[in-house]
């Protein structure tokens, strides 16, 4: 059974977290300019450290923007926070995510947090739950799997037919996608059908506005450094257990957005040394590409995420108070 984010009031302070000082930070919040801050960067490079940091400094807390830590049994793979974090680990295994599912989570959470705390912090590696997390994409709801399947066998019988048929249905998607993606034109034409389009949901991703006053901080690492942490994390990964979680998790069902998580395929195929060298890889590539959306996010503001996290928190709030 899916369940929903836990946001119960009689939270648990964190360490160090001294009750005298929550009026002085809402006040310090409240001061800001902005309700939300956001934290973005490639993997490894410390957004879960800074945000936390930040989320002291304001007396508020962080909402994940990742689109696996949302699952439950794979905290080790998924390289889950350990300092209370909301939309982690509140959703089984079996259970799908979308984006649409997952914007209504956290608009919930962040409308919360800015209400009772001032402000909210936003962290995750997931560029588009990211931006869900911060923008009204109005995405429509997943259609009926009846549908989906559909258009599915639509879509592998013959796609330039399928791709004519889009473009009669909507012709700006049909000149955004091309005939053999496959992924994008099933999409695409699911939209086309309810009466929606893929680019007007693209378009609102990247018009730069946000559903409350945001400042997002991307965080930049040298490509060496950022290799030799993904390399670290990932042997500390081996070490705490990786492999005897995996198999946990392998030995129920599985939805297919669980499925995805990177590093399962190579644990359950691999020999252990094998398969760490080969996430190691996937990471590296999975790093550059977050990279990419860190040049796509309207309005980010870049941080050197070398330094320590707390120099890092508090330079990125004097920035927005300047």
């Amino acid at each position: 059974m899916s369940e929903t984010a836990s946001s119960s009031p009689d939270w648990e302070p964190r360490a160090g977290h001294r009750p005298e000082r929550a009026g002085h930070a809402r006040a310090a919040a409240g001061a800001l300019g902005v309700e939300v801050i956001a934290v973005f960067g490639p993997t490894a490079s410390g957004k879960s450290a800074v945000a936390e940091a930040l989320a002291d400094r304001l007396g508020t807390e962080v909402v994940s923007a990742d689109a696996m830590q949302v699952y439950r049994g794979l905290p080790i793979l998924t390289n889950q926070p350990s300092s209370r974090t909301r939309l982690v680990a509140i959703r089984s295994l079996a259970d799908e995510m979308s984006v649409g599912v997952f914007a209504t989570l956290a608009h919930a959470e962040i409308d919360r947090l800015v209400v009772d705390r001032g402000a909210a912090v936003v962290s995750g590696g997931t560029g588009l739950y990211l931006r869900a997390a911060l923008v009204d994409l109005g995405v429509p709801p997943r259609p009926d799997p009846t549908v989906r399947e559909r258009i599915e066998q639509e879509v592998d019988v013959d796609r330039a037919s399928a791709h004519r048929r889009l473009a009669g249905l909507d012709p700006r998607a049909a000149e955004s996608v091309h005939p053999n993606d496959r992924k994008r034109l099933i999409r695409s034409l699911e939209l086309a059908e309810s009466g929606s389009s893929l680019v007007a949901s693209r378009d609102r991703l990247w018009d730069g506005s946000t559903r409350r006053p945001t400042f997002v901080a991307g965080l930049d690492v040298r490509d060496d450094v950022l290799e030799r942490r993904i390399r670290a994390r990932t042997e500390s990964m081996f070490a705490r257990g990786v492999v005897d979680e995996v198999r946990a998790a392998l030995s129920q069902p599985l939805s297919r957005t669980a499925g995805k998580t990177l590093g399962l395929a190579e644990i359950a195929e691999l020999a252990p040394a094998d398969a760490l060298d080969r996430i190691v890889v996937r990471t590296r590539r999975y790093a550059a590409y977050q990279r990419k959306w860190m040049r796509r996010i309207p309005d980010l503001t870049r941080f050197d995420g070398e330094r320590d996290p707390g120099e890092i928190a508090d330079g990125i709030l004097a920035h927005v108070r300047r």
